[in-house]
Formats: structure tokens, C-alpha cells, sequence
């Protein structure tokens, strides 16, 4: 006797196997980490935000009074220029996959284009913190220095300025982020990054009608709060408005663009 064995087409077989895992969220965040230094202006703005961290520090050491050398004063004056940089490392992080042409390799081995663009946000975003710990290693070397060389050399430091640091780096990524994110071209999104909150104020201060809208959308003025020790509920409702304008808006309108565009 014998027993007919049937075998299964090859497409049914198919069905039944499980598909291939595609690559967690962390080892894309890990990825797009190493992107951060991987081309030569990347990594020259990660050196550069360095150096003017520390060049900040040695300039106060030599200019500022003696009395005046403690690890706060060391901490505040090196947020702002870093955080004027980091949005512009947060538009190379996007853009950088059109500019380089490397978008189609990207969006092919990861076909989820919203995958890579959240760890994208998610590796501009550790960056923005690994800035604040930049900030607090070179004022520890500050005050080091300054207890050193006679200065006060003063550890008084109000810790609630940390949180209130960290909230300043990342919503500056990710303004620059956002920016990239819409226009997809790195020229564009750098030059309207900067000309955009300069018109802005320039006609906040020409137009009076536009002076209390400044209040709210300006966030020059909206982020000050930011790099001090106490932030008021109107300052953050001010805050929060101006950032949902200029950075959730963009980072949504820009996500479903890059849903949408073709990659060739």
C-alpha cells in the first residue's frame, strides 16, 4: 500500500513562515547616533560645540572677577551658544539622508519611514542631553581651575536649573529638527532656521500690533526663562504655545511630507 503525500506550494508555505524582524527602535537610535559624527560637518559641529564650551570657561576664568568664578557662573554662560548649534545639528540629522543620497538605502532596509524618523528625534535628543553634561563637565573644570588659580571656586549651584537646561538643549534640536524635517534640504532649513526668528523680532519691534503675539510665538524671548532658576506658569504656558508653532507643527506637517515623497 502506499500513501499520497501531498507538499504544499511554495506561496502557501510562504504564508505560514513568520516574517523577518526588522531592527529594534534602540539599534536604529544607535544607528542614527554614529550618523551624528559619521560625515565630516557632523562631526566637526560635534567638536566645534565642544570647543565653545570650554572656550566660554577659559574666557570667564580670565575676564570675570575673582568672586564671580563659581560652578553656576561657569554652567549658564555655556547653554546659550551651544544651543544656538545644536539646531543646526538637528537638521543635518535629517536632511543629511537627501543631501548625501542615501535615503533610498535607508528607507529600503527599513521600509517604515516613521521608524528611522523617531530615532532620528530620539538620537538629536540624547545628543541635545549629552550638550548639558558637556556644559556641567566643563564648569566642574572651571571651578577646578578658578580654586586654583585664587578665584572662589564656588560650588553654589541651584540644581533646578538642571531640568530647566536639558527642557532648553532639546527644544532647540528639535527646532532644527522640524525645520529639516519640512524642507528637506539642508541649505534651506539652515538659512530659514536662522532668518526666521530675526524677522520675527524685527517686526515684532516695528509693529506694535505684533508686539503681544511676540510673547507668545517668539521663542527667543519664550526660552530666556529657561536659562535661570525659576520658571514661572505663565513663562511655560508661553513656552508651550510657542513651541507646539514652531516645533510640533513642523515636526508633523514634515513627517507626513516625508511620508508621502518619493525616493529616487
Amino acid at each position: 500500500m502506499t500513501t499520497a503525500t501531498t507538499t504544499a506550494p511554495p506561496a502557501a508555505q510562504a504564508r505560514h513562515e513568520p516574517a523577518a524582524a526588522g531592527p529594534s527602535l534602540a539599534r536604529l537610535t544607535e544607528v542614527e547616533l554614529r550618523k551624528l559624527a559619521d560625515t565630516r560637518a557632523g562631526r566637526w559641529l560635534l567638536i566645534t560645540i565642544g570647543l565653545i564650551a570650554v572656550a566660554i570657561v577659559v574666557v570667564q576664568l580670565f575676564v570675570t572677577d575673582a568672586p564671580e568664578q563659581t560652578f553656576a557662573a561657569f554652567f549658564e554662560p555655556s547653554l546659550l551658544p551651544v544651543g544656538l548649534l545644536l539646531p543646526v545639528l538637528g537638521i543635518l540629522s535629517i536632511t543629511g539622508e537627501w543631501s548625501q543620497r542615501t535615503a533610498l538605502t535607508t528607507f529600503a532596509l527599513v521600509p517604515r519611514r516613521e521608524r528611522v524618523i523617531v530615532a532620528k528625534l530620539a538620537a538629536v535628543v540624547l545628543a541635545a542631553l549629552g550638550s548639558v553634561l558637556v556644559s556641567l563637565a566643563v564648569a566642574v573644570a572651571g571651578t577646578l581651575a578658578a580654586k586654583a588659580t585664587g578665584g572662589a571656586g564656588a560650588w553654589t549651584f541651584d540644581w533646578q536649573m538642571l531640568p530647566y537646561a536639558a527642557v532648553f538643549q532639546v527644544a532647540n534640536v528639535l527646532l532644527g529638527a522640524g525645520f529639516g524635517l519640512l524642507l528637506l534640504s539642508t541649505p534651506l532649513a539652515i538659512v530659514t532656521y536662522l532668518l526666521l526668528p530675526t524677522v520675527w523680532s524685527v517686526l515684532a519691534a516695528m509693529i506694535e500690533g505684533l508686539r503681544e503675539p511676540a510673547r507668545w510665538l517668539d521663542t527667543t524671548s519664550t526660552m530666556e526663562p529657561l536659562l535661570g532658576s525659576d520658571v514661572t506658569a505663565g513663562q511655560w504656558g508661553r513656552l508651550g504655545v510657542s513651541l507646539a508653532v514652531w516645533v510640533l507643527l513642523p515636526l508633523v506637517a514634515g513627517l507626513i511630507r516625508t511620508l508621502r515623497r518619493e525616493v529616487s
